[in-house]
């Protein structure tokens, strides 16, 4: 019985994670708003009832004709308008930095919001000439048509002028690195709040005895259920370890989960059925549950901003002082307590020398021969040093000396080394 209601209790937190995951999508949106729209003519009908006869007539129904007709026309134009303008921006932005970009710029909320409310509008609007034609709503009954419409229209200006100021800056370079940082910032928030995503930290060797469950198919790690997979592995009395992190691409047959038995009799099918039902493979890295992606995608855009077709230091300078300031809300999982700690999973903790590569790597490489970036990047990994955790601080010692080594190596102007020695940190030079 106790399984039983274990199992119950990881249904809502798995359907939630997953009803994110769906919200993010621009058809899910369209959707609801083309639901409203339909929910908002039939509500005017049940409205109409309470409306006394004198004041029903009181608009003549051509006044809400004419409303309907404006909203018909005016939000076609304007949604394929708003249409061309994303796949302009998502081209160019794809073609000019990343295309790993051009995923994050499909979730903008702004854009989705909007394009949602104008399909929302024209199906309301379509469904109200519709009605108009059929007599439902008659020159008797079209007052309450009437202001439910004004409403729409209200709705529709709120919107246009939000899109309106939203493509000021939509697209650009500062809006693209800030969204980037966003996206990665709260995923990391995220994950350090619910350290090893709940799961006990996965440090040292394996336990004798385990069992491989292997890779149904060959992708990307995208997603993990945790509350639903420690269910399953409490239900088939079994340990679950993880065997790469978030992120991480697997091969078809390769090993996904060690799994400790600890009962006698276990179904290895049922179990088995059970833990894909709860983890996602996918041909692409996404953003969720993995904010190292992020630091991957913020990483690229600096390394193509030191490109010889862009030839942008600024931009990468930039970049570094943004992946700092993500860093900075780093804390060692293996020491954080979790609020639900699910005993029977075990996942693999952020390493943050991972952390510093999957950031710093890229531009490290690509802009060595740059002193302002070099110095930056320097000044970066000096600030990280004096962070309240050990391992970051000793990572980034590690990676400000090999940053520093190669700079000075690709430098060729011997005044430059001295310039950027002076911008280490003194422990990186007293080695």
């Amino acid at each position: 019985m106790e399984k039983l209601l274990d199992l119950f209790d990881s249904v809502p937190k798995t359907v939630l994670r997953k009803a994110r995951h769906y919200t993010r999508k621009l058809w899910v949106r369209v959707l609801l708003m083309g639901v409203l729209a339909i929910a908002a003519i039939g509500l005017s009908q049940l409205i109409e009832v309470l409306i006394s006869k004198e004041l029903a007539q009181s608009l003549d129904g051509s006044a809400a004709d004419r409303l309907l007709n404006i909203i018909a026309s005016a939000m076609l134009s304007v949604t394929i308008f708003s249409i061309t303008v994303m796949v302009s921006v998502y081209q160019s932005s794809s073609t000019q930095w990343t295309p790993r970009i051009h995923r994050l710029i499909m979730q903008d909320q702004t854009t989705q919001n909007t394009l949602a409310v104008f399909i929302g509008a024209y199906v309301y609007s379509l469904l109200g000439i519709i009605m108009r034609e059929l007599g439902i709503y008659n020159d008797d009954h079209a007052f309450v048509l009437f202001w439910m419409t004004v409403g729409v229209l209200i709705i529709i200006v709120v919107y246009l002028i939000r899109w309106v100021l939203h493509l000021q800056g939509f697209g650009q370079l500062i809006d693209i690195t800030r969204q980037i940082e966003q996206t990665t910032r709260d995923r990391f928030k995220e994950r350090l709040a619910q350290p090893c995503l709940g799961a006990r930290a996965f440090t040292g060797d394996l336990p004798s005895g385990t069992r491989k469950l292997v890779a149904w198919e060959s992708g990307y790690i995208q997603q993990i259920y945790p509350e639903a997979l420690n269910a399953a592995a409490k239900k088939h009395e079994v340990d679950l370890y993880l065997v790469d992190n978030i992120g991480s691409f697997v091969f078809l047959n390769a090993p996904v989960f060690e799994v400790l038995q600890r009962g006698d009799d276990l179904d290895w099918d049922g179990l088995c059925e059970q833990v894909r039902e709860c983890l996602i493979l996918g041909d692409l890295r996404t953003y969720d549950q993995d904010p190292r992606f992020g630091l991957i995608v913020m990483g690229e855009v600096g390394s193509k901003a030191m490109s010889p077709g862009v030839n942008d230091p600024g931009t990468a300078i930039d970049v570094i002082t943004r992946i700092g300031r993500i860093l900075s809300d780093y804390i060692d999982e293996t020491e954080a307590t979790p609020e639900e700690v699910f005993e029977h999973l075990y996942v693999h903790p952020l390493d943050p020398v991972d952390l510093l590569s999957d950031g710093f790597g890229a531009v490290s490489r690509d802009g060595a021969g740059t002193l302002e970036v070099q110095q930056r990047l320097q000044q970066t990994l000096s600030g990280l040093m004096q962070h309240p955790d050990e391992g970051l601080r000793r990572s980034a010692r590690a990676f400000a000396k090999q940053a520093l080594a190669r700079g000075i190596q690709a430098m060729p102007f011997e005044p430059d080394h001295d310039t950027l020695r002076a911008s280490a940190d003194p422990s990186v030079l007293g080695d």
